[in-house]
């Protein structure tokens, strides 16, 4: 039996302004701006070649806006996607190197692959990862 995971929700405070920034400023495909009734309004979005989609919703959780953290995207060129998303206006850390020293400066030549990480946080600072793993 497989399990996957398709949905993720992500607590927000406006809907309008979370749906620009991920379809906009992240890229995210806009899979449906659903009005549910005269008060509820779901807006699901997939990153680009993910199976798992987020959902946008008032009232669809007990979590607080922006008190998700820890969801994680994967590319295979961690340093072109940092630029992407830098090139649409969102603001990006310096890309880190899991398990290198303190202050170790990042140099061209480092293997980011599985190692290298940079971070993000949605408007209503829900915090994201974006890993390197170039798939063999």
């Amino acid at each position: 039996m497989n399990w996957t995971l398709e949905v993720v929700v992500v607590p927000v405070s406006d809907l309008d302004r979370a749906k620009a920034f991920y379809a906009d400023q992240l890229g995210f495909h806009l899979d449906h701006d659903t009005q549910v009734g005269p008060t509820r309004r779901i807006i699901q979005l997939t990153p680009p070649g993910s199976g798992c989609s987020v959902v946008l919703g008032l009232g669809l959780t007990r979590m607080a806006p922006g008190s998700l953290q820890g969801l994680q995207l994967m590319v295979g060129d961690l340093r072109a996607a940092r630029a992407e998303l830098i090139g649409r206006g969102v603001e990006v850390s310096e890309i880190q190197l899991q398990g290198a020293p303190p202050g170790h400066p990042l140099q061209a030549s480092d293997d980011l692959n599985y190692r290298g990480f940079f971070y993000f946080r949605d408007p209503d600072g829900n915090s994201w990862a974006v890993q390197q793993i170039k798939r063999q």
